[in-house]
């Protein structure tokens, strides 16, 4: 069973730091590419964060650039998004996803689409505030 689960996310005050993990199952991350999305209350689901499957091609919305540090480590099967300088506004529930670096390319160029991502998690809570 394919599988993508999350942790790490938390209450945290603005200027903190949080690094979430994503944890694969039943499939080996090396075939694939990840990205992190987030979900604010009464907004769409955004793209947060990407990363080719070697970490040679990486991209950030330009909310988080700066900010926020995607990387992943192969060999646990485990994708990480550290986030500092925490704002307000990026309380949000926090997904990673995988795509297949064959269906749609092995980098991050373009918008980080979250149509080209067919596996998902169930989701972190992070929670910015004073």
């Amino acid at each position: 069973q394919l599988q993508l689960v999350e942790s790490g996310g938390g209450l945290v005050q603005p200027g903190g730091s949080l690094r979430l993990s994503c944890a694969a199952s039943g499939f080996n991350l090396d075939y694939y590419v990840i990205g992190w999305f987030r979900k604010a209350p009464g907004k769409w689901r955004e793209g947060v964060s990407c990363i080719s499957s070697t970490s040679y091609s990486t991209k950030y919305a330009d909310s988080v650039k700066g900010r926020f540090t995607i990387s992943r480590d192969n060999a646990k099967n485990t994708a990480y998004l550290l986030m500092d300088s925490l704002k307000f506004e990026d309380t949000a529930v926090y997904y990673c996803a995988a795509r297949s670096r064959d269906t749609y390319g092995n980098n991050c160029y373009g918008t980080i689409d979250l149509n080209d991502y067919g596996y998902w998690g169930q989701g972190t809570q992070v929670t910015v505030s004073s």
